[in-house]
């Protein structure tokens, strides 16, 4: 069976999901994550709007994103004595790619990842900036 490109809050809720399904098992990442966030299902719909609103910047949606990622990993860096290093990133950015290639392929798809890798390189130097 074909897969499809990520089209709905409804795709995109899947691949937050599935992805964050992954991460709170994973050894490494898990503990950052399991130890900040205790209301996963509100998480997971704040993020599943952070994801809709970069992936359909151009659409009308019924909810934005009006968070601030940056300084919530600051904390959580802060939070975990400045713990955090590029092998975090790098398995983060695994586990996203895997997890959009699993489920979805096209531009949408495709979208996803390059938006997670600048945001990725751009939170990376932003907590040792802040450090």
């Amino acid at each position: 069976m074909a897969k499809q490109d990520i089209k709905t809050r409804d795709d995109v809720f899947l691949l937050v999901s599935s992805f964050y399904n992954k991460v709170r098992k994973d050894t490494v990442l898990a503990p950052f994550f399991n130890n900040v966030i205790k209301d996963w299902d509100t998480h997971l719909e704040r993020l599943t709007t952070f994801w809709e609103s970069s992936l359909f910047m151009t659409r009308k949606l019924e909810q934005k994103y009006l968070g601030n990622p940056l300084e919530a990993h600051i904390k959580v860096d802060k939070e975990s004595n400045h713990s955090i290093s590029e092998l975090h990133f790098g398995l983060w950015m695994n586990l996203w790619f895997e997890t959009v290639d699993e489920l979805f392929e096209g531009n949408y798809a495709d979208n996803a990842k390059r938006r997670a890798r600048k945001m990725s390189t751009f939170l990376y130097l932003k907590i040792f900036e802040a450090r």
